[in-house]
């Protein structure tokens, strides 16, 4: 582990400054190493997520001799020392071919990690389509039951939608959205085990519909990946705990008797003392008015 340094001057101090905790942290880096052997397809993979992720990711192009599973050190170090809190790990070997580690980091010790083997990868410039902008916030879809009852499926979409979550934005506009991703869990195996998980890339093009919104139609802009889940390591509690921790500064103070729904709709409860009905003015009707006792009716007045 690197020991923190003490500032010389007021650049470093500005410097080590901005990697201290803060109520609304900076944009997660991601780190993408690539392992002591690897395969083509393992590149390809690395370099089309590495350009989805740009510009707040950094991509190593020399090899290191680096196993996740088996020692941490390595993952840890390169976390600390580009401050870095997601990382993809890529590597071939004859026991596990074609394999893809992505996990995160929380306060430079590793959290979660899963490990993935890619089955099928069809990179970007193997798909002729225009790509999106960099930078670009995508629209992550799930599609499969699997993703809320499996364990290892939810760690997966966990750290996916980590790994691609881009800027925080109360709202997004139509026309700013072009990069789609779509995570689609296969059928089981026969022993209950999860199957191939199916992440595929799209770009959005609009077309005209006649009326004031366009049709939007989707285009394949790669990479098309299958992926199997072969190793997983979840987080302790201990560390989770800390880690989803939400500073008070953050937190909603909460308001008597106003609350949201899940759309976000905000409702108020009004509470009213006990009304008096008999001073409640109402519409002056003749047939309301009250009859004077020494006024004679119209039936004695014809009798």
């Amino acid at each position: 582990m690197l020991l923190q340094p003490k500032p010389k001057n007021a650049r470093s101090k500005r410097f080590l400054t901005n990697r201290d905790p803060k109520v609304v942290e900076n944009q997660k880096t991601a780190i993408f190493i690539r392992g002591s052997s690897t395969s083509q397809v393992i590149l390809d993979t690395l370099k089309d997520l590495y350009s989805l992720r740009k510009p707040n990711a950094i991509n190593f192009t020399k090899k290191n001799e680096i196993h996740p599973f088996d020692d941490e050190t390595g993952v840890e170090f390169f976390s600390r020392k580009n401050d870095s809190s997601l990382f993809a790990v890529g590597m071939h070997s004859k026991k596990r071919p074609h394999n893809l580690i992505l996990g995160r980091t929380f306060n430079y010790q590793v959290l979660d990690m899963i490990e993935l083997g890619v089955e099928s990868c069809i990179p970007m410039h193997q798909i002729k389509s225009q790509a999106c902008a960099v930078g670009m916030k995508p629209l992550m879809i799930f599609n499969g039951e699997a993703f809320s009852q499996d364990e290892n499926l939810m760690l997966l979409k966990n750290i996916l939608l980590d790994f691609f979550r881009g800027e925080s934005a109360d709202m997004v506009s139509l026309k700013g959205l072009e990069l789609v991703i779509t995570v689609t869990a296969g059928p089981r195996k026969s022993n209950g085990e999860p199957g191939l998980v199916f992440l595929r890339t799209y770009t959005t093009s609009f077309k005209k519909s006649g009326v004031r919104q366009p049709r939007v139609e989707l285009e394949e802009m790669g990479p098309s990946l299958d992926l199997s889940i072969r190793r997983t390591r979840h987080p302790v509690e201990d560390m989770w705990k800390q880690a989803i921790k939400v500073p008070k500064e953050l937190k909603e103070t909460k308001v008597k008797n106003i609350s949201r729904d899940g759309l976000g709709d905000k409702y108020g409860r009004i509470h009213l003392g006990k009304q008096d009905i008999t001073k409640i003015q109402t519409r002056k009707v003749k047939a309301l008015k009250k009859k004077l006792d020494n006024r004679p009716s119209k039936q004695m007045e014809l009798d």
